[in-house]
């Protein structure tokens, strides 16, 4: 599968000289994997029979749930029983999955209770599961980027910008996937990462060093975090969805519950430097 971590695995995968089959949903995709030395396939995740054709004969995959903020619950439901049911009938051996901490809770958790539901169907397919649950991905700032660059302001949804939260680069995620793909184990196990320390006003003051501004940093209490989703233009039902992700958040509903960690180490001033070079070339373009 492609994506930020997708496409880490696959990089790091193709570094170590293993075979890499990228299935792409945009056929327009192919180009990009296949300079890399990937074969690809073409098939759409809600399609169980093309992704179960294009999974067929891989010693093991790597699958995720992407979030779609005008899909609701049952078409994120919808989408995670395809998913399975291609494993199922790909006969895979083995299946590595992006899952999320909090997905061993079955609700309250906004839309990380579709990664729970994805775990459950994964579980049930013959398959051994690899669930990686990671906390909060370090390019996660890419969706406040626009806030930052145009009116110098990093909003927090939360009372304070002070709370420490482990953040994960998506590179040392890809490099989980690949090297659990890389060692199968025998029976079906949940991967916690952990990953480096920082508070959201951290971030921020590493943002002011790469940009060269000050920023002005706000926290948003909870009864403004729906008005401020939709004024930011997401549909009022997503926006709902994810105020129940930080309400699970900040009612410290996330813990690691693993049969094992993983330690990733990237610091997340690499990554915000990737993350405003990349706007910024996209801007210039």
């Amino acid at each position: 599968m492609t994506g930020h971590v997708g496409s880490a695995a696959a990089r790091e995968l193709l570094h170590r000289g293993v075979p890499v089959r990228a299935v792409v949903r945009d056929p327009a995709q192919r180009e990009e994997f296949s300079r890399q030395g990937a074969v690809t396939a073409v098939a759409d995740l809600g399609d169980r029979v093309a992704l179960s054709q294009a999974l067929h004969g891989s010693d093991g995959a790597f699958v995720l749930l992407p979030t779609s903020p005008t899909g609701g619950d049952a078409e994120h439901r919808r989408l995670a029983d395809s998913i399975a049911g291609a494993v199922g009938d790909s006969g895979i051996r083995h299946v590595v999955m992006l899952s999320s901490i909090g997905a061993d809770l079955p609700d309250g958790t906004g839309p990380i209770r579709w990664l729970h539901h994805l775990e459950s169907r994964l579980g049930e397919t013959g398959a051994v599961l690899s669930a990686i649950r990671s906390w909060h991905f370090q390019e996660k700032v890419e969706t406040i980027l626009p806030a930052v660059l145009g009116e110098g302001v990093y909003p927090v949804f939360g009372d304070s910008a002070d709370v420490p939260t482990q953040m994960i680069a998506t590179r040392d995620i890809g490099r989980a996937v690949a090297e659990t793909l890389l060692a199968p184990p025998s029976a079906s196990q949940v991967i916690d990462l952990e990953g480096p320390v920082y508070t959201e006003r951290d971030v921020a003051t590493r943002l002011e060093a790469i940009l060269g501004r000050a920023l002005q940093v706000v926290t948003i209490p909870r009864p403004g975090w729906v008005g401020a989703m939709l004024d930011a233009g997401l549909p009022e039902p997503f926006a709902h969805e994810l105020a129940a992700l930080y309400d699970a958040e900040q009612n410290d509903l996330f813990h690691a519950r693993g049969d094992r960690r993983y330690t990733c180490t990237t610091g997340i001033d690499e990554t915000l430097r990737h993350v405003v070079e990349a706007a910024t070339s996209r801007a210039v373009r």
